[in-house]
């Protein structure tokens, strides 16, 4: 017989009543968690059962090339039109890229920083690169070494929609290029 319940705050759990001298199996499963199934044999006289289980957290596979933000699921960091200052909500997510980097001391990044179409070539460059610098100091000054990270402006030559030059596009369309990555180069 099959059946399901939730622990309590403490951790623990109960069945209700069980049959004595029987072998149990418990299955333990909790988002972001790695499952665990254990047996357990109920012994023979009435009481409570104390079963330990311990679940470790699912660690990330993460590998030369990924996206830090995409592989932990932390959303984009993006920039406001002609600026490179760091805004309050990619405040926040460039925070769980630090965290991330500071549980990970061997990882190294390379900062890909982007722009939309509007403006020149040569100044989307340059603001690009603005950006990048801007990325990399936050995480300097809040406690990764520089030595971890490269940062590189790309202008607007990485356009992740048809937003070129030329084509009418939505502020909304525009901001999805207006972007930050942070792109594994090395795991030691």
């Amino acid at each position: 017989m099959l059946q399901t319940t939730a622990t309590n705050d403490k951790g623990e759990f109960d069945f209700g009543a069980v049959d004595c001298d029987t072998k149990y199996y418990i299955k333990t499963e909790k988002e972001e968690y790695n499952k665990d199934e254990i047996p357990t044999i109920i012994v023979n006289y009435t009481g409570k059962t104390f079963v330990p289980i311990t679940i470790e957290k699912t660690l990330k596979k993460v590998t030369i090339g990924d996206d830090i933000a995409k592989a932990f699921g932390i959303k984009t960091i993006y920039f406001d039109l002609n600026k490179s200052d760091i805004r309050p909500d990619a405040a926040l997510e460039l925070s769980k890229i630090l965290d991330v980097m500071l549980q990970n001391p061997t990882i190294k990044i390379d900062i890909r920083s982007h722009t939309d179409s509007r403006n020149t070539a040569e100044y989307n460059e340059r603001l690009s690169e603005r950006r990048a610098i801007s990325s990399k100091s936050w995480l300097i000054k809040n406690g990764i070494k520089g030595s971890r990270l490269s940062a590189k402006g790309y202008g607007e030559y990485q356009l992740v929609n048809k937003c070129a030059d030329g084509v009418a596009c939505t502020e909304e369309e525009h901001q999805s290029n207006r972007r930050s990555e942070f792109i594994i180069v090395s795991i030691q």
